[in-house]
């Protein structure tokens, strides 16, 4: 009997233990780099002897480092400087490419007591909808989003934020206080901006569906004590392997100062990005290595800063994108060829329709 006992022990298969978290501090260092050849044809402007011209330019847009890392499985940080075009009048680097902070935040993990993808953030973060948006359409070499575009929204602010998913893969909620003013402004008097953005994945488990995603977006905020500035946007995407696709609407609300007139607008915004595998498609490429695809960009916006004038403001962006195979899924490059043209309905006489077209060029590891 005991050598029984002893045999069946034996047999039993050991519960396995979840290997514990990784505490060596570590750095990340990566890059993004934007840059462009784009020619204005119209309006056209005034050279020095008065000669009506299109102007052209050789551009870069974007081009910062990503210092990323962890000090343990707890904290982690980024640390992300960005080079941009100095603008000032009264400045001696007036036209010159000057380096600024874009992100610079502590995350604090808090997988070890709440549910798993809990953290939270603080410092100069990105701001909830931007970042978001920004995630679904790869097209930000280009030119920003919509809200960010129009002047609504800013990507990156001074503020502290909270992330959670919800079960069983049914989207996140993300939520945070911020300045308000964006993290290339001082924050000027005593507001701050709740922004709350809210996704919903109703078709977790299911195939193609899953693509689906709905969010709303709200951002309170004042200009001045009881001046409201406030931002609402829904949003509906759809994801696949040879399309992303969404619908966005805004409601904006600005008051200068207290005895300003509230202004109301609202916009809408609609962009798809069919895409095509180039290559064999049957056939899966190996693992760590990602296909070749031919890619095309429509985009149309449509806003109208006061919802009481007649004045509308509309954009059309087409191009063809390649985007080269690549060895890892942590480089991507891409080269796109569009055309954007901007119509001011019933604005200033004085801003005729924009017309131009653009090389672009991206790089990101």
């Amino acid at each position: 009997m005991a050598l029984v006992a002893v045999s069946a022990q034996a047999q039993v298969t050991p519960t396995p233990e979840n290997p514990p978290p990784d505490d060596n501090p570590s750095v990340r260092l990566g890059g993004t780099l934007f840059t462009d050849y784009t020619k204005t044809l119209a309006p056209q402007v005034s050279d020095a002897n008065g000669n009506r011209v299109s102007p052209s330019a050789f551009n870069v847009t974007r081009a910062y480092i990503n210092v990323a890392g962890q000090l343990n499985h707890v904290f982690a940080f980024r640390i992300t400087p960005d080079v941009t075009r100095e603008t000032g009048g009264g400045s001696s680097l007036a036209g010159s490419e000057t380096l600024r902070l874009k992100y610079g935040y502590v995350q604090a993990n808090l997988d070890d007591w709440l549910w798993r993808g809990t953290y939270v953030r603080a410092g100069m973060i990105q701001t909830p909808f931007v970042d978001f948006e920004e995630s679904v359409y790869r097209y930000r070499f280009q030119g920003t989003t919509f809200t960010e575009r129009e002047g609504y929204m800013i990507s990156s602010d001074f503020g502290v934020a909270a992330r959670t998913l919800l079960p069983r893969g049914y989207g996140e909620v993300v939520g945070g206080l911020y300045n308000g003013e964006g993290y290339a402004r001082a924050d000027p008097n005593d507001q701050k901006a709740i922004e709350v953005r809210g996704t919903l994945r109703p078709f977790p488990s299911s195939n193609v569906p899953r693509g689906l995603r709905a969010t709303f977006f709200y951002d309170g905020d004042h200009t001045t004590r009881d001046a409201q500035r406030r931002r609402a946007v829904e949003l509906i995407t759809f994801e696949h392997r040879y399309l992303n696709v969404a619908w966005s609407h805004l409601d904006t609300v600005d008051q200068a100062n207290i005895t300003a007139p509230r202004v109301a607008g609202s916009g809408q915004s609609f962009w798809i990005t069919p895409r095509l595998p180039l290559g064999e498609l049957p056939v899966a490429p190996p693992a760590g290595v990602v296909r070749a695809t031919l890619e095309g960009l429509l985009r149309f916006d449509r806003m109208q800063p006061n919802d009481d004038r007649q004045s509308v403001e509309r954009r059309w962006i087409g191009g063809v994108a390649y985007w080269p195979r690549m060895r890892s899924t942590t480089v991507i490059a891409a080269f796109l060829l569009d055309y954007e043209r901007t119509e001011y309905e019933q604005f200033d006489p004085q801003r005729t329709t924009d017309r131009k077209i653009a090389l672009h060029l991206l790089v990101a590891f």
